[in-house]
């Protein structure tokens, strides 16, 4: 382990010497960084941050004040050992935020991907799976072993249950409560949470054409409107995928759900 000579520490700050700081990392004041912590190139701990061992955080992401990374996780279960966190590069974690460690009855390491802002006072529990661009508003709490897929955003002090998949591209409304896997593209919202229609405003702006999100709203039919059990939709579109590549995530997402838990469905009269 080392602590490259570039990397500029503030002088209230305690950094172990069995900690790995690349060049031109920031750690402001106030930051305590315990063995065994890597920290990629260009990274700033703003001030007060507190990132526990067994923890890596990649390239120029950006920490702000009082939050904690690699802390004990908070399943009972846990016994002191070996897990982790696993940071990639570019994110925003604003102030506040907790992000802990994985247990060994789940994947061992708790990951959060690239590129995504987590807002204040989030929380990831043990075990999560956060991909890349995300947004978390917030007050979002995640439970263990949740899984978010790429370019989801969770809406403000919205508790979302362990275990439970969230897929790509989703828009989930504030003060939502979710209990069951969310598919990918959907507009979601409610306590428990239901599936509104496709988040179409999203995918128009992230460069979806007019023929890619007309097939993802006959996947959305097939889906919920046909009164088709999950397996047979999942024949259906994978027909429909060979056509239009995107509704794929549709075709994956449904075959990794836990059929136990299920997904979220319309709201009934």
């Amino acid at each position: 382990m080392s602590i490259s000579p570039l990397a500029i520490i503030h002088q209230t700050a305690i950094v172990s010497p069995n900690a790995n700081i690349a060049d031109n990392v920031k750690v402001g004041p106030f930051c305590i960084i315990e063995d065994n912590v890597t920290i990629g190139e260009g990274t700033e701990l703003v001030s007060h941050v507190v990132v526990k061992g067994n923890t890596t955080i990649g390239k120029e992401n950006k920490i702000y004040s009082f939050v904690t990374i690699g802390e004990v996780n908070q399943d009972l279960k846990y016994n002191g050992e070996d897990t982790q966190v696993i940071i990639g590069d570019r994110n925003s974690i604003r102030e506040s935020c907790t992000i802990h460690r994985g247990t060994v009855q789940g994947i061992s390491k708790t990951i959060v991907g690239d590129d995504n802002l987590l807002m204040v006072n989030v929380h990831v529990a043990h075990d999560c799976v956060i991909g890349n661009h995300n947004i978390l508003a917030n007050n979002v709490t995640l439970g263990g072993h949740v899984r978010i897929d790429n370019f989801a955003v969770i809406g403000g002090c919205t508790a979302v249950h362990q275990f439970v998949n969230i897929g790509s591209h989703v828009m989930m409304g504030g003060c939502s409560g979710v209990s069951q896997d969310v598919p990918p593209y959907l507009l979601a919202q409610g306590n428990h949470a239901f599936a509104i229609g496709l988040n179409t405003t999203g995918l128009t702006r992230r460069g979806f054409t007019d023929f890619q999100i007309k097939a993802l709203k006959d996947a959305y039919r097939i889906i919920y409107r046909q009164g088709k059990t999950i397996d047979e939709a999942v024949g259906e579109l994978e027909q429909l995928a060979t056509h239009t590549t995107c509704v794929s995530l549709f075709v994956e997402f449904l075959k990794r759900s836990d059929a136990k838990r299920g997904i979220i469905r319309p709201r009934t009269k």
